[in-house]
């Protein structure tokens, strides 16, 4: 089994507290704490940095070096165990560039608050490091027996996407030569940067395998398609990469997405992550949680839900976006809208942008978009039934270029929040949305593992019906069934 991998994110806003009190004037070294959430992957630990606790007068000293009391770090042990959360060490090396590494004073220092910490909150300590230079984090976490594990990156997410690597775990990848072209556009130091990314595509249809294939190309290294369903004939006028045979045999959409992916890769090293899941179940949430970046291809209201929690809850940057195809009675088109966006801290979550219903969340978490009599009782159109490829693939292009304006930063831009595109007039407009002050996802922001459930427990769990616990859950489904049918159907 391999070992799991360790990371530490936090909002461009506590990176920029941080820096603040770490990068002093006078260029000595500095030191504060601050506490931090778990984010538990299937593969990666993420320490999520909630909250900057600043030193209190006498609480730390500066000369030339810096040192913490016992006092100091005693109380924000306790405030964190209150709250459920670990403790966070941070210094500065203000003449330090890049990935940091630990010295003798430096790790003898973290080593001797590890087990105090470990007893205190229940949670191992984190250690990190931010170079003055170029402001580049370093991270660790220690056992309470005082051994270390160094972290593989540290991102910081805001309108711009900065990620810190730690190149003896995340080496630089070698240039190809059928990468030339883009690496030219943006820099090696950029490419290598981008190329490092994992990514996860959820939805392989019309969009989300283009992407997907797009960003194999461009060299990204570690690509993950999620998807749970099969092809089928009526998808092969969407789905580019599907053949008659893959419609014949019901062949799993991420397993034509990996074939397209590995042709259409450029990089040395190239892995394609195959998610034959769903992100509302818990071991497709699971999964999603070991990317740095997820592509929303999805075009159900219950995993656009799960992924705009993620984005919030587990500081992972999602990328959304959708077509509506509005008609006449006669079946002519009357217009096409998409819209995009990139779903993080700082911008309005998909309800507050209005893409997400709450009440129709609840519909599909109840099955009613897949009941026919529930369909033809409301009067409302299947989900995701009309769609046009040559016109998904204008969706695809905006979600990569927002994609580039969130890890290239062209000017230093970055990502300039959600776009929506009219078909009839060629009009491509910045949305004015803001946030609701009350907005349940905004408000809980690097909750990590103390998210608000969305997932089902398991995506192998026993079918209903066995048993009378089987038939009381038939039964009570069939009641909210029925409770939500008079609600919103009559």
């Amino acid at each position: 089994m391999k070992a799991r991998r360790m990371s530490v994110a936090m909002t461009d806003e506590t990176h920029d507290t941080l820096r603040r009190h770490l990068i002093r004037e006078d260029g000595d070294e500095d030191l504060c704490l601050a506490m931090y959430a778990s984010s538990t992957g299937t593969r990666r630990e993420t320490a999520l940095i909630r909250e900057a606790c600043l030193p209190l007068e006498g609480e730390r000293e500066v000369h030339g070096n810096a040192t913490i009391t016992g006092k100091y770090v005693l109380r924000v042990a306790r405030e964190a165990r209150n709250v459920g959360l670990g403790v966070v060490i941070l210094h500065s090396h203000p003449h330090g560039k890049g990935w940091q590494d630990l010295s003798d004073l430096d790790a003898a220092a973290e080593a001797y608050y590890a087990h105090l910490i470990a007893q205190v909150t229940g949670l191992p300590l984190i250690g990190m490091t931010l170079a003055g230079v170029d402001e580049k984090w370093s991270a660790r976490q220690w056992s309470a027996e005082g051994n270390h594990v160094a972290a593989e990156s540290v991102r910081i997410v805001g309108a711009r996407l900065q990620v810190s690597w730690n190149e003896r775990l995340v080496p630089v990848p070698s240039a190809m030569p059928s990468q030339f072209r883009t690496v030219s556009a943006w820099g090696d130091r950029t490419h290598a940067d981008i190329a490092r990314l994992r990514v996860l595509v959820v939805g392989s249809g019309s969009v989300g395998m283009d992407v997907a294939i797009r960003l194999a190309a461009t060299g990204i290294q570690r690509v993950g398609v999620m998807d749970f369903d099969e092809v089928e004939e009526v998808n092969r006028d969407r789905l580019v990469a599907a053949t008659r045979r893959d419609a014949r045999l019901r062949i799993p959409k991420v397993d034509v997405a990996q074939r397209a992916c590995v042709s259409a890769s450029t990089s040395a090293d190239f892995q394609f992550q195959r998610h034959h899941l769903s992100v509302t179940d818990l071991e497709g949430q699971r999964a999603a949680l070991d990317y740095d970046v997820i592509f929303s291809c999805v075009d159900r209201p219950w995993p656009r839900a799960v992924l705009n929690q993620i984005a919030y809850t587990d500081l992972i940057p999602v990328i959304d976006g959708g077509i509506g195809i509005d008609t006449f009675d006669t079946g002519e088109m009357r217009n096409a809208t998409f819209r995009t966006h990139v779903v993080r801290p700082g911008r309005p979550c998909l309800q507050c942008n209005g893409q997400l219903d709450p009440a129709q969340v609840s519909r599909d978490r109840l099955g009613l978009f897949d009941d026919p009599t529930y369909i033809e009782e409301v009067g409302r159109r299947e989900a995701g039934k009309q769609n046009v490829t040559m016109l998904s693939a204008s969706v695809m292009a905006s979600q990569l270029a927002l994609f580039v304006s969130l890890v290239a930063s062209p000017s230093k831009f970055g990502e300039p929040g959600p776009l929506r595109f009219s078909l009839t007039t060629h009009r491509l407009e910045h949305v004015k949305v803001t946030t609701n002050p009350a907005c349940v996802y905004e408000n809980l922001i690097a909750q990590g593992d103390k998210r608000i459930p969305l997932t089902l427990a398991s995506a192998t769990s026993p079918p209903a019906g066995h048993g009378i616990a089987g038939a009381l859950f038939g039964l009570a489904t069939r009641y909210l069934i029925g409770l939500v049918r008079w609600l919103f159907g009559h």
